[in-house]
């Protein structure tokens, strides 16, 4: 009941904090509510962010978009037989626009690879459905949504998987992330070019992830987000991709947090995760920084997951146990784009599990190296990447992973 109450109160000042500062100016055609599903302005018939198309008296717009990942990739695990894998990672349709009046905003994002999809389990829905969102904007500072999309978590997370520079996202991003769910969200922004600025993004939502209808409750998840820009925020919406593809002339910098309380969870990662056998609260912090100048481009993060007795055991077998992760994780990841759009690209990331599941998770290490060329930025890229995993473990041997990546992203 503390934590409820306790989310409850974060959401409340969160909003209310920036009331005076909402302002009544009409609002534009461009939307301004952020991240993987900032829209944008939609003419009568057009090609550039998707295919546009408008009704001639203004009211519906509708934005077609899709995107394909193709990757091959060398696997060299300690565990396993040396193999070659070949796989479409993602294959998304997107939907966008607005109906009756440009206030009224709706968002439909769609998956068909079996990454995306994920594996059929008796009894769960299927995962085609990513985001279902309509949002109203009174003006341009204020968005209110309602629907399944993003909670407003990590920097990383938050943008669109095709907007990265390696193939992949972090193992503590895939290892700690808040993802999507269905809940209410609310946006302040105050985003400026030339000036200081800031975002204040909050949520309430299920807790239980995306498409999930089974064992409905009454127990809900709390977000909230804010991002500070001391140097004016990034040209062209460059907080949503990573890379200086806008080759900024002066540095610009990004310092965002995240908190987020999930009550009463049934999945070992609250919206990702195998069912746990009894349910456990669990609480995430999540801070991030970005700095962009001339082609460099340099982003960090912390992220820490806790939760009390995260160990779960079936009644029916003692040796049969599913946990929360709970623990922290540190990236580090630095590039530089070249005039010819070339790119050079680390990253390195350790994750360290709390002690109670020591014994059942081990310390990682990962380093990254890619190699990336933009032939129509983020929408035509190819890349090539090495990774190697170390795992420490108490209770097996260690272990050293390898990968070796080619992929192509494709999208309009």
């Amino acid at each position: 009941m503390r934590i409820r109450l306790a989310g409850l109160i974060i959401c409340f000042f969160a909003v209310c904090a920036t009331s005076t500062y909402a302002q009544t100016e009409e609002r534009e055609t461009t939307g301004q509510f952020g991240d993987d599903l900032r829209f944008p302005a939609l003419p009568f018939y057009s090609y550039g962010s998707g295919l546009g198309l408008t009704t001639p008296d203004s009211t519906f717009r509708l934005n077609i978009r899709f995107r394909m990942q193709n990757r091959v990739t060398y696997l060299n695990y300690d565990d396993r037989d040396d193999a070659i894998e070949g796989v479409v990672r993602r294959l998304r349709l997107r939907f966008d626009g607005f109906v009756g009046d440009p206030r009224f905003l709706y968002a439909i994002q769609l998956s068909f690879a079996p990454g995306d999809v994920g594996e059929l389990v008796e009894g769960d829905n299927i995962n085609i459905i990513r985001d279902a969102v309509m949002f109203y904007q009174p003006n341009n500072n204020w968005s209110l949504g309602f629907g399944q999309t993003k909670l407003p978590g990590n920097r990383q997370r938050v943008n669109s998987s095709g907007a990265l520079q390696l193939t992949d996202r972090s193992i503590n991003n895939a290892r700690f992330t808040i993802d999507r769910d269905f809940g209410a969200f609310i946006y302040y922004l105050n985003e400026d070019e030339n000036r200081v600025s800031y975002n204040i993004k909050t949520a309430i939502s299920t807790g239980n992830g995306r498409n999930w209808t089974r064992n409905p409750d009454a127990n809900l998840a709390y977000t909230g987000r804010l991002e500070f820009f001391p140097f004016g925020v990034f040209k062209n919406n460059g907080m949503l991709f990573e890379g200086d593809l806008a080759r900024e002339q002066t540095p610009k910098l990004l310092l965002g947090g995240t908190y987020h309380i999930n009550n009463n969870v049934q999945r070992a990662r609250g919206q990702l995760g195998n069912k746990l056998f009894e349910r456990r609260d669990l609480a995430s912090l999540h801070l991030d920084a970005m700095l962009k100048y001339n082609g460099w481009s340099f982003q960090t993060a912390y992220l820490n997951r806790t939760s009390d007795n995260p160990i779960t055991v079936n009644p029916n077998d003692e040796m049969d146990q599913r946990f929360v992760y709970t623990g922290s994780g540190v990236d580090f990841q630095l590039s530089y784009l070249f005039p010819s759009n070339f790119e050079l690209i680390g990253r390195y990331s350790t994750q360290t599990p709390s002690s109670s599941i020591r014994d059942l998770a081990p310390e990682m290490q990962q380093y990254s190296f890619g190699i990336t060329k933009y032939i129509w930025e983020h929408a035509l890229k190819v890349q090539a990447e090495i990774t190697n995993t170390e795992e420490t473990w108490t209770t097996r041997e260690d272990r050293s992973n390898w990968y070796l990546r080619f992929q192509i992203e494709i999208g309009i």
